[in-house]
This record gives C-alpha cells, structure tokens and sequence, in this order.
C-alpha cells in the first residue's frame, strides 16, 4: 500500500466525517442547554438544497454556504418557536421538522436533481470547510468549558428551573442553542451537497442526521469525542467505498450499511455503561421548562 493511496484514504475519511462534525457538535450544544431536537435530518436536508441553489444561481460557494447555514438556522428557529415558547413536546416536534424538511427538500429540489454543483478549492487536500469544522471542535469545548456563556448553557442544562430562579434568561439561552444547532446542521448540509457529492439527489443526507444524533451520545456531550466518533463513522464509509471499487466479494448490500452497523455496534458498547450516560448527560434533556412568576 502506497503512501499516496493513505494519504488519499485519511483525505477522504476527513472529508466524509466533516457534515457529522457539524451537525453533531450543533447537536451537542442544543442538547447541552437541555434541549433534545431529533430534527438534524431535516435541517441538513434544508441546508444542502438551499446552498446548492444558491450556489447554482448566483455561482458563489460562499453564498452557497451562508444561504445553508440561513436555512438551517430558519427550521431551529422554528423548532424552538413550536417547543419554548408554544411548549410543544420535543420528540414529536423533532420529528415532525425533520419531515417536513425531507418532504420540502424533495418538492423544491426536483428542478435540480441530477444538476452538477460547483467544485471547491483545496488546500493540502483539504478545502476551507473542513478546516471550520476541525475548528469548531476545540471552539466549543473551549465555550462550553472555559467562559461564561458555556457555564450558563451546561446550568440550563442542568437545572433550567434553578438557573431562572438565579435570574438568568433560560429561555433566551435555549434559544441561541437551538439556533446555533440548526445554523451547524445547515452547513453540514451545505458542504454534502457542494463538496461530498457536489450535485443534488432527493434524500442526499442518506440518514446522517441522525447519526450526529447518535454521535451525540457517542461522544457522552464531549466535543472532542464527537470529532473521534465522526471520523469513525467517515472511515467505515470510505472502506465500503473502497471495498467495492477493489471488487471484494462481499455483496454490495452488506457494504453499505456497514457505517450504520459499525455506529450502532458503538452504541450498544456504550449504552452498556449507564451509569456514565447519566454522569454525562444534561439533567433536563427533552423536558419542558414552566417560568413560574
């Protein structure tokens, strides 16, 4: 095995992990105000229309990627609108967005199917957005666990009822979580459809919202090992990829779900282990929250 073959193989399992590392790390924050918002899939659906359009039409990658961020951050809005302020239940709600954005992603974007995209400037191997989503990383972790405004998103998601009572603005705080999740998931969204498979199909995620979700868990709400479980997901992609260019004999079938499986195999390892879910996971994930005044 050649050198070059893997450095194009690390090349290529960076770049597929890069639309988890967005989505999971926006997860991760909504979830660690206390907010569980199973919308990812559509949200990312959403985002990866909208920046292919715009790309298309105006021919700016980087219009592409703020309208995919925009459109993102529109259905989190949404969602927060319907379960903060309405007090919608969060699961139902969660799902119900991420129907929507399927079914709205695939009436809107039938003009485009099949429609190649605009191809993006690299630099060693890499282009820009996946040096924003490396960064992302170590720019959470750092807010979560060194400034303010993380140490009042983790009390919100801890104790919504005794961080009001505190005075802090809880509601205002979920919101930009919420947002913050949903501006990601757009531009994860964004570079699926502009760089890992520059053209628009119906359904492009193929279920990598919900993998960030499962990342979420995976990584027990710690950024560092959202990266890690991203990687793995985005290696276990490239190997089928690359087993079924090689000609293996394995059937085809049996090769692509081999990331879902692999990502599921994780999960049960990890689930096995509940003590260090309810160490590590927000007290008040998924729960309402009721300003008594």
């Amino acid at each position: 095995m050649s050198g070059s073959y893997v450095i194009a193989l690390i090349s290529a399992t960076v770049i597929a992990a890069t639309p988890l590392v967005f989505a999971a790390v926006g997860e991760l924050v909504a979830e660690r105000a206390g907010v569980l918002n199973l919308g990812v899939e559509g949200m990312m659906l959403v985002g990866a229309l909208a920046a292919f359009i715009v790309s298309t039409h105006s021919g700016s990658l980087l219009l592409g990627f703020a309208a995919g961020a925009g459109a993102g951050l529109a259905l989190a809005l949404l969602f927060a609108l319907l379960t903060l302020t309405l007090q919608t239940n969060q699961v139902a709600t969660g799902l119900a967005l991420t129907l929507f954005g399927s079914g709205l992603s695939a009436v809107l974007g039938r003009p485009y199917a099949g429609h190649p995209g605009a191809t993006m400037p690299v630099l060693f191997h890499f282009d820009a957005a996946v040096y924003l989503a490396l960064a992302m990383v170590p720019f959470t972790a750092w807010v979560l666990n060194r400034t303010r405004v993380g140490l009042l998103i983790r009390a919100v998601g801890e104790s919504p009822q005794t961080a009001h009572a505190l005075g802090k603005a809880v509601q205002s705080l979920r919101y930009g979580a919420v947002g913050f999740g949903g501006l990601l998931s757009g531009l994860g969204g964004a570079y699926l459809s502009m760089a890992v498979t520059p053209m628009w199909v119906e359904g492009l995620t193929a279920g990598r919202g919900w993998i960030a979700l499962a990342l979420v868990v995976f990584s027990i709400w710690k950024p560092w090992r959202v990266l890690l479980g991203a990687w793995l997901f985005g290696g276990m992609t490239v190997l089928q990829l690359h087993a079924q260019a090689l000609g293996l004999p394995v059937p085809g079938e049996f090769m692509s779900m081999l990331p879902y499986l692999a990502t599921i195999l994780v999960l049960v390892l990890i689930c096995r282990n509940p003590r260090l879910l309810r160490l590590n996971q927000p007290a008040s994930l998924g729960r309402p929250f009721h300003a008594e005044h």
